[in-house]
């Protein structure tokens, strides 16, 4: 089984190396490749997990279990569905002079993209883990970047600066859950996951807890927590579409990944408490920032991103709900909004290659000018606001389910409201978008069905698992939020 782990990260290189060396046709084909087989990779690995067992590679250093099976699920679908839209997201881009060193710039940065995120739930140990994290931010900056306009560089910037500000946090709650753990298991010890949890009950609180609050922070501001999100709106609105969904729907992920890698020792050194109340308190934040500047967006990728945030602020009120029901809530809504942010992001790209506008009120009539595309934005909006029938509906029906029965009425309440008021901005904004009439000169026609097809890819899942959830994702889910579990007292 080690051999998926070796090829999941070994694909994505050799795409990689393609790219940069190949005309762009041959590029893309190879970039559709290894998104498509790094999909079944994860689908393999989480397979092979799904009871609780665990996969390693070269010993102890690149492992994964079902929590690091989880993240992997919604990496490697965003990057298949991305490499498939990106196919199509080019072929506008053939008429620039300097199209072919373009687009194989782009494409080796996309594949290298969903590498280094890949790589982030594989690795097993915290140092890794950090150098992961920090490979993300060097990537994506690049892409952030691309296409080298005073806007996209200004987001860029931003970003880089704010990101390195996270990222030296965190590197400094490495240090201190390292430190910690000298004394019981002395100095030159590799801090794997495991070996920290299983000397975690011995370990000093006081640095513990210290290494939790700043991994909270630091990895933080890449997952878009309150008060250093403000690069996200920037960046995501700036980079190429397929990248924005990356960004939105497996890079918070990941980034909250490794906040849960910090929660697990916490919780047991410290108790599941005080976490769960850091996270509760981080993610309500987040949440209402996010809720409010909804209402009041000109952009609609700025919009996404900001619903981004919302989302990641979701995900950490159920973890720290800290029930069985609202722990496999959150995990299961990564993985929803990982393919509503896709369809979101995708469906804007659509718009945006039609309309040439980022502006709200210079869309109209998006049902009828993108037939397909239109509705299936309109669609992803619903999803995202957690309309029923909409994965996203499902999970997080069962984070409030969880609060109820922790019971955290005020939090439950709070979540609940503040839900809705993103809903009225999303929904509003988009419906003004997709069901207004639309200008008489508006070109109408679909750009590419490659676009559409990665669309109804991720259509399919944010649908599907409102109807039924799969027994296998059903089993994975228990297990990983069971590792989570078991870390708490």
């Amino acid at each position: 089984m080690g051999s998926l782990i070796a090829a999941l990260l070994l694909v994505p290189l050799a795409a990689t190396c393609v790219a940069l060396l190949a005309r762009p046709a041959l590029a893309t084909a190879a970039t559709i490749v290894a998104g498509t087989a790094s999909l079944a990779l994860t689908v393999a690995l989480a397979a092979a997990v799904r009871h609780g067992a665990t996969v390693s590679l070269a010993g102890a250093w690149f492992r994964v279990d079902a929590l690091g099976a989880v993240f992997l699920l919604a990496t490697g679908f965003l990057y298949a569905a991305a490499t498939v839209f990106s196919h199509g997201y080019l072929a506008r881009d053939r008429t620039r002079r300097d199209y072919a060193p373009f687009a194989r710039r782009y494409l080796a940065y996309l594949n290298l993209f969903g590498w280094t995120m890949l790589l982030v739930p594989v690795v097993d140990d915290y140092g890794s883990l950090w150098i992961a994290v920090e490979l993300t931010t060097v990537v994506s900056v690049l892409l952030v970047a691309l296409e080298r306009t005073d806007a996209a560089l200004e987001a860029a910037w931003k970003y880089v600066l704010l990101a390195s500000v996270g990222l030296g946090l965190a590197l400094l709650a490495v240090v201190f859950l390292y430190a910690a753990g000298t004394a019981r298991l002395g100095d030159s010890y590799v801090p794997h996951y495991d070996t920290v949890i299983a000397a975690a009950p011995h370990l000093p609180q006081v640095p513990v807890q210290l290494a939790f609050l700043l991994a909270v922070i630091g990895f933080g501001t890449k997952v878009g927590f309150a008060p250093l999100h403000t690069w996200l709106p920037d960046a995501h609105s700036e980079a190429p579409s397929p990248v924005s969904a990356m960004l939105s729907g497996a890079l918070l992920g990941t980034a909250f990944y490794a906040i849960l890698r910090f929660f697990q020792p916490t919780a047991v050194a410290v108790g599941a408490g005080f976490a769960r109340e850091a996270l509760l308190v981080f993610g309500t934040i987040s949440l209402g920032l996010a809720a409010l500047f909804v209402l009041r967006q000109q952009s609609f990728k700025r919009l996404l991103a900001y619903s981004s945030i919302e989302h990641m602020g979701v995900i950490a009120i159920g973890i720290g709900f800290g029930m069985p029901i609202a722990v496999a809530g959150a995990l299961l809504h990564v993985l929803n909004h990982a393919a509503a942010k896709g369809l979101a992001f995708f469906g804007a790209g659509s718009i945006l290659r039609r309309y040439d506008t980022k502006e709200i009120d210079d869309v109209h009539g998006a049902a009828t000018v993108l037939p397909w595309s239109g509705p299936m934005f309109l669609v992803a909006a619903l999803a995202l606001s957690g309309l029923p029938v909409s994965g996203i509906f499902r999970s997080e029906f069962q984070i409030v389910s969880g609060g109820f029965s922790r019971p955290a009425y005020t939090w439950v309440a709070l979540l609940v409201v503040l839900v809705n008021v993103a809903f009225f901005g999303v929904v509003w904004h988009a419906g003004r978008m997709v069901l207004t009439p639309a200008a008489p000169d508006t070109p109408s026609g679909e750009t590419s069905w490659w676009m559409v097809a990665a669309m109804a890819a991720c259509l399919l899942v944010v649908v599907g698992i409102g109807f039924h959830l799969p027994g296998g994702l059903s089993e994975l889910l228990d297990h990983a939020s069971t590792l989570l579990a078991r870390s708490g007292r």
